[in-house]
C-alpha cells in the first residue's frame, strides 16, 4: 500500500512539475494598435479580417478588442494623430485554413493584397510550404495571412 501511494505521489509531482515548467515562460496575451480612426479600423478587423469583437473594460469609446486566438487578443485604441508608413518587415500574422478562400474574400471586398515583393494578388510560398499574402489595415500596419497548420 505504501509503495502504491509513493508511486502515485511521485507521478503526481512529476506531472505537476512538468506542467509548471512548460508554462513558466511568457505567452502571448495581446497586441495593441494605436489608430487614427477607431471606427474605420474596427470595421476593418471585424469585416475584412473577420475577427470576433469581444467586450473591453474601458467603455470610453476609445477601445475595441478582438479575439485573435484561444488566449490572445488585438486591442485597437483611438488616438494616433496621423497615419504613418510601416515597413513590411514589421507585421502581424494570422493563419487561415485556406488562403485561396481568404483571397477570394479580400477580392469581394476590393481589399488590396499581394506577396512580400508587392506583386498584386499573388500569394507566395515560404520555404516550408506555407502560402502567404500581405495586406495593410487603414493605418498602414502590415498583416500577413497564411495557411500554416502549426
Amino acid at each position: 500500500m505504501i509503495k502504491k501511494i509513493n508511486s502515485f505521489t511521485l507521478l503526481t509531482l512529476l506531472i505537476t512539475a512538468s506542467r509548471a515548467f512548460a508554462q513558466s515562460g511568457p505567452q502571448a496575451d495581446h497586441n495593441a494598435l494605436y489608430v487614427k480612426d477607431l471606427a474605420k479600423s474596427a470595421a476593418f478587423y471585424r469585416n475584412v479580417m473577420q475577427l470576433q469583437e469581444i467586450p473591453e473594460p474601458f467603455h470610453d469609446g476609445k477601445h475595441v478588442w478582438f479575439r485573435t486566438g484561444a488566449h490572445s487578443q488585438l486591442h485597437v485604441i483611438q488616438g494616433a494623430a496621423e497615419v504613418f508608413e510601416h515597413d513590411i518587415n514589421t507585421h502581424y500574422a494570422y493563419s487561415v485554413p485556406d488562403i485561396a478562400v481568404f483571397a477570394k474574400h479580400l477580392d469581394e471586398l476590393h481589399v488590396k493584397y499581394g506577396n512580400w515583393k508587392g506583386d498584386s494578388k499573388s500569394p507566395q510560398l515560404r520555404p516550408d510550404g506555407v502560402k502567404q499574402v500581405y495586406l495593410q489595415d487603414p493605418d498602414n500596419f502590415w498583416i500577413e495571412v497564411n495557411d500554416d497548420k502549426f
